[in-house]
C-alpha cells in the first residue's frame, strides 16, 4: 500500500538533492518537458546532468520555480544556456529578476549566490499549467517566502510543496525577521494544505511522503513554538544560515563567520532580534550546531560534517 501512495505517475520524475540544492521534479509528455525548481549555483552541473540523462537527447523546454531563494533557482542560468527553455516565475519576482536586484531577491542578504539568468512569463496563484499530461494547479504559498507558490494536482492527489511543508517542518518565516507578517500566512498556507485531497507530498527537500495529516500536525506546533517568541525564529533563521554556508563552502573561518553578522543583511537584522552580542550569540550558535551533527569544530575552523 505504501509503495502505490509514493509512486509517480508516468513521465514524472522526482530528483531528490541534499540541502544546499531544492529536490527538482521533471516532467515528460509526448508534447512537452518541464523541470520545476533547479537547485543551488554550485550544483547546476549535476543538476544539468540529472536533466540530461532524463530527457535522454531530448531539450528542456520549461522551467518553473516555486520561489526565487538560490536553492531552487540557481540552476536557471545553466539550464537556460543550455536548452534555451521558456521560464516562469512568481509574478511579484518579475521586476526584481528584470532589473536583476540582488538584494531584493535576497542573494546578497544572505550571502548566497546565483547566476543571472531571465524569464520568459510567470506563475501567479490560481493559474493551471499542465505538465506530464496532467492538470496543475498554482496556488499561492506565503510564509516562507511572500512571492512563493506550490503546485497541485487533484487528479493524483499530489502536492510539489516547496518549503511551505516539509515532512518535519517548513522553511525559515523570513518576512518576520524584516518586521513583516509571515507567521499568521504560514499557518494560512497549513491551513489550505490540510484541506486539500492529497496522496503524496513532494517537498522542496527531503523525501517525498505520504502522511499530510501528520506532517501538518508537526509543522503547526513548530509554528506556533516560534510564533510565540519571534525570537526563536531569529534564532533557526541565523543557524540554518550558517548551516547553508558551511554546506556551500565546507568551512568556515571563525573569524570570517563574525564578519558575516555585519556584512549580510539578514544575519543583521535576526541578530537585532535576538538583542544579544556576537561574541555571546556566536559561540552558541555553533555549539547548537556542532550538538545537531551539522559541524564540527577544528581549532580557528567550522566545518561542514
Amino acid at each position: 500500500m505504501l509503495n502505490d501512495q509514493l509512486k509517480l505517475p508516468a513521465g514524472m520524475q522526482l530528483f531528490e538533492r541534499g540541502w544546499l540544492s531544492s529536490n527538482n521534479v521533471l516532467f515528460i509528455s509526448d508534447s512537452q518537458t518541464a523541470l520545476v525548481d533547479s537547485g543551488y549555483v554550485s550544483h547546476s552541473p549535476q543538476t544539468l546532468a540529472l536533466v540530461q540523462h532524463a530527457l535522454q537527447g531530448r531539450p528542456l523546454d520549461l522551467l518553473i520555480n516555486t520561489h526565487l531563494h538560490s536553492d531552487h533557482c540557481g540552476g536557471n542560468a545553466l539550464l537556460q544556456q543550455t536548452y534555451a527553455c521558456k521560464t516562469l516565475i512568481p509574478e511579484a519576482d518579475m521586476p526584481l529578476v528584470e532589473h536583476w536586484d540582488e538584494t531584493q531577491l535576497s542573494f546578497a542578504a544572505t550571502g548566497q549566490e546565483c547566476a543571472r539568468f531571465g524569464f520568459d512569463g510567470s506563475v501567479r496563484d490560481g493559474d493551471q499549467l499542465q505538465l506530464g499530461n496532467l492538470d496543475w494547479q498554482v496556488l499561492a504559498a506565503p510564509g516562507h517566502d511572500p512571492h512563493s507558490i506550490i503546485l497541485y494536482c487533484a487528479h493524483e492527489g499530489i502536492l510539489i510543496s516547496a518549503d511551505a511543508l516539509w515532512e518535519n517542518g517548513f522553511g525559515v518565516i523570513f518576512p518576520e525577521l524584516d518586521g513583516e507578517s509571515g507567521f499568521a500566512e504560514q499557518a494560512a498556507m497549513l491551513s489550505l494544505i490540510d484541506d486539500l485531497d492529497i496522496r503524496l507530498v513532494i517537498p522542496g527537500h527531503g523525501a517525498a511522503f505520504t502522511d499530510k495529516a501528520d506532517a501538518v500536525a508537526r509543522a503547526r506546533s513548530r509554528l506556533d513554538y516560534l510564533a510565540a517568541d519571534p525570537k526563536r525564529n531569529a534564532r533557526n533563521a541565523i543557524k540554518v544560515l550558517i548551516a547553508f554556508m558551511l554546506l556551500n563552502k565546507r568551512e568556515i573561518k571563525l573569524k570570517q563567520l563574525a564578519a558575516s553578522f555585519n556584512d549580510l543583511r539578514m544575519l543583521r537584522v535576526a541578530t537585532r532580534q535576538m538583542d544579544l552580542p556576537i561574541d555571546i550569540l556566536l559561540p552558541q550558535m555553533i555549539q547548537e550546531l556542532v550538538k545537531a551533527g551539522a559541524a564540527h569544530l577544528e581549532g580557528e575552523r567550522l566545518l561542514s560534517t
